[in-house]
């Protein structure tokens, strides 16, 4: 049985449909249709139920689905213990942030294309919530992990924060004092978010007010810069500013609770050398760069 058709079908199960499996392959509609006939008619059953909404596993295709899987990871990872030391090919497909990802993460991703010229890279720049099974991502770079979610997080490096304000905002407005004085300033959010703050070892929320609203944490840094509020802000974002003295860090009497990057993937089988060197590297990447994320250096 062609290797090929029996990861053609653990994709097409676990994104439900053709369209989406052939996206997270690489290949034509066509080509994955093909191959879904090609195994049904070796196995003699139909696997899947095509819908006019994608397609569903028939109770054959529920059970072949798993040892089709164990095989293809069995497969996958017979072929890299045999590739040389430290090569990579293939494809890797990424979800990455779009707030800090092209500005701060974009040169790792370079750097691993360049040092293995085999290796198809396929990054996706968005702060949306990204399916990675879905849409078919090997992995995703996350600021934020759900404990809930059943993908699996390896944890790259942390992410500070704070609340800034521009000189002339504050010249303008004051600077808040205490959690109670922010609430009566004009925040500048991505939405309806609340913020955390620690006041001692206790975390506080406060539900901040404003006009000025952005899916962007980079266009609420230059808001701040303008002087239209306060935001609340990772240093990776604000660090040139800061250090230009465009903004200003304020109210550190009550830090923000620091936050992490996570390389998240599907669950299942083990991750592959190509996730797990994208993720060595970006832990390095951190290490290297201690004051982009509010670190000591």
């Amino acid at each position: 049985m062609n290797i090929e058709d029996l990861q053609t079908f653990v994709a097409v199960a676990d994104t439900g449909g053709v369209s989406a499996a052939a996206r997270r392959l690489g290949v034509s509609k066509s080509i994955v249709s093909r191959r879904l006939s090609r195994i049904e008619a070796e196995l003699g059953v139909q696997l899947l139920a095509r819908t006019t909404r994608g397609a569903a596993l028939t109770e054959a295709g529920i059970i072949f689905r798993d040892h089709a899987a164990r095989a293809s990871a069995e497969i996958d990872a017979a072929r890299e213990t045999i590739l040389p030391a430290g090569e990579l090919r293939g494809r890797l497909r990424v979800a990455m942030p779009l707030t800090f990802g092209p500005t701060h993460f974009a040169s790792v991703l370079a750097e691993m294309a360049r040092q293995h010229p085999q290796l198809y890279i396929h990054t996706s720049y968005s702060d949306r919530f990204v399916d990675l099974i879905a849409e078919g991502f090997d992995c995703a770079i996350r600021s934020a992990y759900l404990s809930d979610s059943n993908l699996v997080a390896k944890r790259v490096g942390p992410i500070h924060g704070k609340l800034v304000a521009s000189p002339d905002y504050i010249k303008a407005h004051g600077s808040p004092e205490t959690l109670d004085e922010l609430v009566i300033h004009q925040a500048l959010m991505q939405g309806t978010e609340a913020w955390q703050f620690m006041d001692g070892s206790k975390i506080v929320t406060v539900q901040p007010q404003g006009k000025f609203k952005a899916d962007s944490a980079t266009a609420l840094a230059a808001a701040a810069a303008a002087g239209l509020g306060i935001a609340w802000l990772p240093d990776c974002i604000t660090h040139e500013y800061v250090v230009s003295g465009a903004l200003v860090p304020i109210m550190t009497r009550y830090p923000v609770p620091p936050g992490a990057a996570y390389v998240v993937r599907p669950p299942g089988q083990r991750p592959t050398r190509k996730v797990r060197m994208l993720t060595e590297m970006l832990i390095e990447y951190f290490k290297r760069n201690p004051d982009l994320w509010g670190l000591d250096p």
